[in-house]
């Protein structure tokens, strides 16, 4: 098994994927790449909140020739989205994308190839291949009879056999499934065989609700088990939503320290507040706080502050009124109205 730390490490735009390096998140622009002003603002977007890596669709020409204008605005590495036209990748290489994405197999012939893997090996550009269990070659669908982990990893043993075959070996691989347990073995499976860098993700997973848990279990039973070094959440809805997401099955994962840590108690019968609303409230506000800390919400003050001593800040709610405490020890008792800013100010003035 080949884990995040001894992957081979390529240069996305000046950040390293791949040995060892911290595990990055990305999104994609769901604007028209045309549309420079659009598509800035929504990098811009994106990059506020927490994306490191932003691709773009380059369906045509007309995207191809926005890259550069794109890029001068703004700060985040960028990969173009290729598909079936090799002359898109090598107009994006020219325009100086950072990264391409692209399926070796259905650009056309190895003359193409040579001129994509010529191209990025000049600049220094790496190549992320793309397989997706749902476009899997016809040959390797009649050979297994479906899709299945040996027929995406041995699709993607003929895409990098592409690319070594002409001297290229900036590479990242992906193995993607609308399944959860297929996405999961495939990448295991290729973990085993590559060297290259993994890029997690599992695709087609529906709107933001059902999107997030598929890709929490999917991406975080990966990262857990040190596979993947770069992640995608893809969501039917606002990619902001796949950033916030993606950072916090990091998190969850143990993969990524850092900022606030925040964590709640069930309700139960013992509950005496509105501990729902008070929960969601703090978490709000503990958005623009970038210090590293916990953060606790409990509905007891019975076993609130013991439950919660290793927090470093929390609320434990009794009836009208509830304890603030720190590390376990109650530091003061407030009014329910007051609890939230009470807590807020302590951890501020921290």
């Amino acid at each position: 098994m080949i884990y995040r730390e001894n992957t081979r490490p390529v240069s996305v735009g000046g950040l390293q994927l791949g040995g060892g390096a911290p595990v990055t998140v990305q999104s994609m622009c769901n604007t028209k790449t045309w549309d420079v002003e659009k598509t800035v603002q929504q990098i811009k977007d994106l990059r506020a909140a927490g994306c490191e890596i932003v691709r773009l669709a380059v369906p045509d020409e007309r995207a191809a020739r926005a890259i550069d204008k794109i890029k001068e605005q703004v700060d985040v590495p960028l990969v173009a989205d290729i598909h079936f036209d090799y002359r898109l990748a090598l107009m994006a290489a020219e325009r100086g994308i950072d990264k391409i994405r692209i399926n070796p197999g259905n650009i056309g012939g190895a003359e193409n190839v040579k001129a994509v893997a010529e191209a990025c090996k000049a600049r220094h550009i790496p190549i992320r291949i793309g397989v997706n269990a749902g476009s899997l070659e016809k040959p390797l669908l009649a050979k297994y009879g479906h899709p299945c982990p040996e027929a995406m990893v041995e699709s993607a043993k003929g895409h990098v056999e592409l690319l070594t075959r002409f001297g290229f070996e900036d590479i990242c691989l992906s193995l993607k499934s609308s399944t959860v347990p297929l996405t999961i073995a495939a990448y295991r499976m290729a973990a085993e065989t590559f060297p290259y860098p993994l890029h997690l993700g599992v695709t087609e997973t529906g709107t933001e609700w059902n999107g997030t848990i598929q890709s929490a279990v999917g991406i975080g039973t990966l990262l857990s088990e040190g596979i993947g070094d770069t992640i995608r959440v893809s969501l039917t809805a606002d990619p902001v939503r796949e950033v916030t997401a993606g950072i916090a099955i990091l998190k969850a994962a143990g993969v990524r320290k850092g900022g606030v840590k925040f964590i709640s108690c069930p309700t139960c019968g013992r509950t005496e507040i509105d501990l729902i609303g008070l929960a969601s409230r703090v978490e709000d506000r503990l958005k623009s706080v970038k210090k590293d800390v916990t953060v606790a919400v409990m509905g007891c003050v019975v076993n609130g502050p013991g439950e919660a001593r290793e927090a470093d800040f929390g609320i434990a709610g009794g009836k009208d009124k509830g304890l603030i405490f720190r590390k376990g020890q109650v530091v003061g008792t407030y009014d329910y109205d007051q609890l939230l800013d009470a807590l807020m100010a302590m951890i501020e003035s921290d």
